[in-house]
């Protein structure tokens, strides 16, 4: 089983919403949107060579996935714009569903991150614009 294989296995039988795995090394989380792999990133978790299985996967995250080293993924549902990013920069990914946008948590309009992301193309500008919008929503 390979790498992918065994998160993607993992991500279909669990509560998760994210799973990375690498040989015997394996991280999981339950938390939504972007806020696992910004942990993962902050806390200096080393994830080159990683595989990934997401729930939900927009531009955003996508670009996370590729700035913390990431080299293939799985995706419930992807964005046309994540997969346009991770396209270009040679990250080879599956999907279930392609969807144009990818929806915000209330159903009535564009997700916040992807929103956030629609302009940038570095993934180091990309954390630091998806943070400042954290940040916002928190302060509501």
């Amino acid at each position: 089983m390979t790498n992918l294989e065994k998160a993607k296995s993992i991500l279909r039988g669990s509560k998760y919403t994210l799973v990375l795995c690498n040989g015997d090394k394996l991280y999981t989380s339950i938390k939504r949107g972007v806020a696992p792999m910004l942990e993962f990133i902050d806390n200096g978790t080393d994830l080159r060579g990683f595989s990934a299985a997401d729930k939900v996967i927009g531009k955003a995250a996508a670009m996370l996935f590729v700035h913390a080293g990431v080299v293939e993924v799985y995706a419930d549902v992807i964005s046309r714009a994540a997969a346009d990013f991770l396209c270009a920069k040679g990250i080879n990914f599956t999907y279930n569903e392609l969807t144009d946008k990818i929806i915000n948590r209330n159903g009535d309009g564009i997700c916040p991150m992807e929103q956030v992301t629609t302009d940038i193309n570095d993934t180091d500008e990309a954390i630091i614009a998806i943070k400042k919008r954290l940040e916002e929503l928190r302060k509501g």
